[in-house]
């Protein structure tokens, strides 16, 4: 984990100055500046767009009853998208706006589904099972069930 937060912290932003260098070069000063505000408008507006299609998702599946696990997993990632692009770098804006294109956000909240899916379980406890659990001192038997994000 260090390792990871060492890398994020260090090597993208030297890689995203570096990157910012080169194509100031290629072509100036002013279209570099240009790329980068360009970038972080349509970024921002998307984020509202896609952030504010997301919320309603989520209340939709409260709405009906439904835990909106994969609802509010894409939520989590278009909040991700916004943090990202308003890191200035050529490289954290393509992330983050590749996370606002919903079939890319699908595809990447399918693959954290899959990863984390089977170690995600709620345990559901009734009256009945708090009664139990009040005179024994311990929690009643597990009568959880899995559940889809």
């Amino acid at each position: 984990m260090l390792i990871r937060l060492l890398v994020l912290f260090t090597v993208v932003p030297l890689a995203e100055l570096w990157l910012l260098l080169r194509i100031g070069e290629a072509v100036g000063l002013g279209p570099t500046l240009g790329l980068v505000v360009v970038t972080g408008v349509t970024g921002a507006w998307l984020a509202r767009h896609e952030g504010a299609r997301a919320w309603r998702a989520v209340q939709d599946q409260l709405a009906a009853g439904r835990l909106p696990g994969r609802e509010l997993l894409e939520a989590v990632l278009v909040l991700v998208a916004g943090i990202v692009l308003i890191t200035p770098g050529v490289i954290t804006d393509a992330v983050g706006l590749a996370l606002l294109v919903r079939p890319v956000r699908a595809r990447i909240a399918q693959r954290i589904q899959r990863r984390l899916g089977a170690s995600l379980e709620v345990r559901t406890i009734g009256v009945a099972d708090r009664a139990a659990e009040n005179t024994t001192g311990r929690p009643p038997p597990s009568g959880g069930r899995e559940i889809e994000l």
